[in-house]
């Protein structure tokens, strides 16, 4: 009996002492995942704040201050996604693009087309032929580019942006600026225009609305735009060429939530000619959505001019053989080439109050009447 009740004992005391160490173990883990996640928030912060110095040499401290917000916003995004532990692969991808944003380094040779065309299709670049890239290569005006780059290497926003439309030697006709908001309103607003040359009108409303806010605001623009350092700092970039990648959400909704001025254009891509005139394509309603929801008044401006006729061709082309590729992205460069030495008009309206869109219409009804507004400016 004794032997037994022996045995049943250390049996029991066993699997107490089994119990225990196991207990002991999950604890032990949970710790340790708790000390791992902080030392991934803490170099996550010490990624995207603490390497600026470093990649932007002497402007370092200035742009250091400029991306504060934004490291402030992907901060305590992370936070609350680990939290819930869900939408971590979003949060990932938004810190990602901003630390791409800090990383950018101004060379002789900033733009190089094959290595862009290499990061945006990865394996699939072995596809392409030599001469496509030695002819996008021209077509994009590389050398030009990366010369301008270099020349105003020392400067970012607006400040760059001006330097881009002296290069180019545009002027401006600037009608309205009576209507846009004083730099001292606490109000956020954001600026809606049509994109007729899908370049240098950009350069031009980032110019104007940079210099009159200093440069307390941001575009919404394709990625690819990202490879400017001067402008980078202004932008929320968003992936438009990859299916996979279209849409970031995370990234459009801390843009709105910002303490910064938005300049969009609504139709996403530059003008089109339909029914043989120019004119946007279908307005996206994001702007109506998002504005509201931060109760962002909205300012209209339309911006006078147009791209060639091989252009529109060009595009017209690509939407008759239904590609799904944007040919005609490629030539933008180039018409910004051709629209040298030329004056355009801004013409800038009324901040348009965001109680004004009610339910009486639907979000993308109200975006097609700010579009007609647009264009009666």
């Amino acid at each position: 009996m004794t032997k037994g009740a022996l045995s049943q004992g250390n049996i029991n005391a066993f699997a107490e002492k089994n119990g225990q160490e196991r207990q002991a173990k999950e604890e032990r883990l949970e710790r340790k995942g708790r000390k791992k996640l902080a030392k991934t928030q803490k170099s996550t912060e010490k990624g995207l704040v603490g390497n600026v110095t470093k990649c932007f040499g002497k402007r370092g401290q200035k742009a250091r201050s400029r991306l504060a917000s934004g490291c402030d916003i992907i901060m305590s995004k992370m936070n609350k996604y680990y939290e819930k532990l869900v939408n971590r692969k979003k949060i990932i991808t938004f810190a990602k693009f901003l630390y791409q944003r800090m990383m950018i380094e101004i060379t002789e040779k900033t733009i190089d087309i094959k290595e862009i065309l290499a990061g945006k299709l990865g394996e699939k670049m072995k596809y392409v032929p030599g001469f496509a890239v030695r002819w996008l290569t021209k077509i994009a005006h590389q050398d030009f580019v990366n010369e301008t780059l270099w020349e105003n290497r020392e400067l970012e926003g607006y400040e760059w942006l001006e330097a881009g439309l002296r290069k180019l030697d545009v002027k401006l006709k600037v009608e309205g600026m009576e209507n846009l908001p004083s730099p001292d309103d606490p109000k956020r607003y954001t600026f809606v225009s049509n994109h007729p040359l899908g370049g240098a009108d950009g350069v031009a409303l980032g110019a104007v609305i940079g210099r009159h806010y200093d440069n307390n605001f941001r575009y919404i623009v394709n990625d690819i735009l990202m490879s400017l350092p001067g402008l980078a700092p202004l932008c929320i970039p968003v992936n438009t060429t990859t299916k996979k990648e279209r849409s970031f959400p995370a990234l459009i909704e801390a843009g709105f939530a910002s303490n910064h001025h938005l300049l969009l254009f609504p139709a996403g891509l530059c003008s089109r000619k339909i029914d043989g005139k120019i004119q946007d394509l279908e307005w996206r309603k994001t702007f109506i959505t998002k504005s509201v929801e931060t109760q962002r008044d909205i300012v209209p401006i339309h911006f006078s001019g147009r791209n060639s006729e091989k252009f529109y061709r060009i595009a017209n082309i690509c939407k008759a053989l239904r590609l799904k590729v944007n040919i005609a992205m490629l030539f933008l460069v180039d018409e910004m080439i051709k629209n040298r030495h030329k004056t355009f008009t801004i013409k800038i309206g009324k901040p348009i109050p965001y109680q004004t869109f009610d339910k009486t219409k639907k979000p993308a009804e109200w975006a097609a009447w700010v579009r007609q507004k647009v264009y009666e400016l």
